[in-house]
This record gives structure tokens, C-alpha cells and sequence, in this order.
């Protein structure tokens, strides 16, 4: 993200990042003079951003497909964008809205948003818009309508970033399958997130996991053994600790019933088939269509199975903290620098026995 923001011709590679992807689409179509090539891995031509684009192209913005349409790579001529409506279907990765919203206080017009249909991941389009107006940018959010205010300058500032909630939930993960009256502390973290993942403190109950919230961190605290043979859960504001729930279920020995995971088909990875693919390994019995997932009650866990990770940091995270219950080996395990460059450092600290091979 922050090479492709320094660059103003030729191309930019983002690797996996598809957060950079979303994001650098929108800022340099809205930068006169600017005109690249914004491309990633293998993967990442496989992602959509064909509802990105399209939006953009309303707006008048000037894209072009390198290869195969509706996917990366693709060019970039940077140009004043004039309009200031557009609509996009509501129940999309909050990615491609966000990537508008912060380019909005830009342009000429401000912008004006329509989402169809019932919105997902409402936690981050407001995170999005409380970030704009904590720099001075006026922003309204009514009903499926967003509007955001026109800004010529921002003044300087400090702003205070909390940690990521996504990444607490391995925590959550290990704090879950650990023994009674275990403890862990992350700091950092605030009681009123506006992160989606933020569900995690309440989710965790179910598995016997309190949080308690300090003046800048949280304690995980083991309190209970007591766990439902199975919980259903929408995870629609928050997909990304799917990978995290069902792993932590399957090591408890108790089942989960997912939802509102249409946004996982097009991650790193395809995040439903490949947890398929990997808890079987592990002797769990498991379904999943576009959308959901069903993890039944099961007190097998097989030793020794190698869990691939498809390029997703994720993956390698979220199967990690059943190192508690079993041996097991994570192939490409340095993918994990995408998010977590320090993740199996803060492994071995907490006693899992990480041995690189």
C-alpha cells in the first residue's frame, strides 16, 4: 500500500493484499496525472473487481481490463471525477464501498452512495465513515444512503490506531482451548470498537472465554468447560473470524452452524472449501455451501496432518492454536507476514512449541 501510494507511473504490485487492491483502485483513478498498472499474484487476478470498477466508471473514471474482464490486472488513468452518484449492491465486500468513501472528500462533489438491497458489513462502512469525520469530513448514513462532504484540506494529526480485532481472535482461539483459569493479555484494544471482529468477546462466551476490558487492553480469561454441543452464528459483519470459530469448535470437541458468509468464496483463498479441506483432514465432519458452514460435534482429532494454507494468512493462523490438542505442520507458514509478521514469535511465547522446519 504504501509503495503503490509513492508511485505515479508503471506498476504497482500488491501481491495478496487485496485490501491494497480495492483501495489503490479507487485512489488512483481519482489522481489526474497519475497512470499505472495495478496488478498482484496469482490469486489476486482470480479476486473480482469488476463491482469496483464499474462503479468508478460511473463516475466517470478511466479503467481498462489488461487481461480478463472483471479481474486484475488492470490500468489506470488517473482524471478529476465530476460525478458524484453512484449505486452498488449492498450485500458486496465492504472493501470496494470503503475504497469510495475515502476517495469521496476529494473529489469536486463529495459523493453520494446508494446500496441495493440489505447491507452487510455495516460495522465497517461505519468504521470507515466515524475515521472520515474524526479528520474534519461531514458524512451522513441514512437508511441505504451515504453521503459523504467535499474537503479541499485536512489539517494535521495524531490519530490513536487501535489494534486489530481480526488478529485478537487467535487469542480468543487458544484462550478457548486452554485450561481453566488461564490468562491472556493484548493491548491495545478499546471496549467501544467499531470493529466488526469486536464480536469476538461476546461470541467467546459460549466456549468459556470472559474478556475484561482495561484502560488500553484486554484480559482473556479461561472461566469454564461448559460449552453448547452446538452454536449457530451470523457472521455477516464479521467473516473474517469464521476460519477462527470453526477451528476453535473443532478442537472443544463441539459443533457450529455459520451464516453469512458469502464474502469468503473470494478471499485469499476460496476460505470455505479450503476449511473444508483441512478440518476433514483432521478427522472433523464437516459441510459447507457458498455460504454457510456446518461443523458437527466430534471428539476425533487425527495427529500429525499437514494443513496447507492456499496463500491466506488466515489459514495459517487460525489452525495454529490447535498445536494445544495436536502435532500438526503448516506449510508456507511465512504467509502469515502479511498481517502477523511476528505471529509464531508471539507463538512461541506463549508455549505452543513452533519449530520452523
Amino acid at each position: 500500500m504504501q509503495e503503490g501510494l509513492a508511485t505515479s507511473q508503471g506498476t504497482v504490485d500488491i501481491h495478496h493484499a487485496g485490501t491494497a487492491m480495492r483501495f489503490l483502485t479507487g485512489y488512483f483513478a481519482s489522481q489526474p496525472e497519475k497512470e499505472v498498472v495495478l496488478t498482484g499474484s496469482q490469486r489476486m487476478t482470480e479476486r473480482p473487481i469488476k463491482i469496483l470498477v464499474d462503479a468508478l466508471r460511473d463516475l466517470n473514471a478511466e479503467i481498462e481490463y489488461e487481461k480478463n474482464e472483471g479481474y486484475p490486472p488492470i490500468k489506470i488513468k488517473g482524471r478529476k471525477l465530476t460525478k458524484n452518484k453512484v449505486a452498488l449492491p449492498a450485500n458486496i465486500s465492504s472493501q470496494y464501498i470503503s475504497s469510495l468513501l475515502l476517495i469521496a472528500p476529494g473529489l469536486e462533489n463529495g459523493l453520494e452512495l446508494e446500496l441495493i438491497g440489505k447491507i452487510t458489513s455495516v460495522p465497517y462502512i461505519k468504521m470507515t465513515l466515524a475515521l472520515l469525520e474524526q479528520l474534519g469530513i461531514k458524512t451522513e448514513f441514512i437508511g441505504n444512503k451515504v453521503c459523504v462532504h467535499p474537503k479541499v484540506s485536512v489539517a494535521p494529526r495524531t490519530v490513536v490506531v487501535e489494534s486489530d480485532w481480526s488478529s485478537a481472535s487467535y487469542f480468543y482461539s487458544i484462550a478457548a482451548l486452554a485450561d481453566v483459569g488461564s490468562e491472556i493479555v493484548l493491548s491495545s484494544y478499546r471496549k467501544n470498537s467499531l470493529q466488526g471482529d469486536s464480536a469476538l468477546a461476546g461470541i467467546y462466551t459460549h466456549w468459556g472465554v470472559e474478556t475484561n476490558f482495561g484502560e488500553n487492553e484486554i484480559t482473556l480469561r479461561k472461566t469454564s468447560t461448559q460449552s453448547p454441543e452446538m452454536v449457530p452464528l451470523d457472521l455477516s459483519n464479521a467473516p473474517d473470524i469464521a476460519q477462527t470459530i470453526a477451528v476453535s469448535c473443532f478442537g472443544l470437541g463441539v459443533g457450529c452452524h455459520l451464516t453469512g458468509l458469502h464474502t469468503l468464496k473470494i478471499k485469499e483463498t476460496d476460505r470455505l472449501e479450503a476449511l473444508h479441506t483441512e478440518l476433514t483432514k483432521l478427522g472433523a465432519e464437516i459441510s459447507v455451501t457458498d455460504k454457510e458452514l456446518t461443523l458437527n460435534p466430534s471428539d476425533q482429532i487425527l495427529q500429525d496432518r499437514t494443513i496447507d494454507t492456499y496463500n491466506d494468512h488466515r489459514m495459517a493462523m487460525a489452525f495454529a492454536p490447535l498445536a494445544m490438542k495436536t502435532s500438526l505442520y503448516i506449510n508456507d507458514a511465512e504467509v502469515v507476514s502479511k498481517s502477523y509478521p511476528d505471529f509464531w514469535k508471539d507463538m512461541e511465547r506463549l508455549g505452543l512449541g513452533v519449530h520452523p522446519l
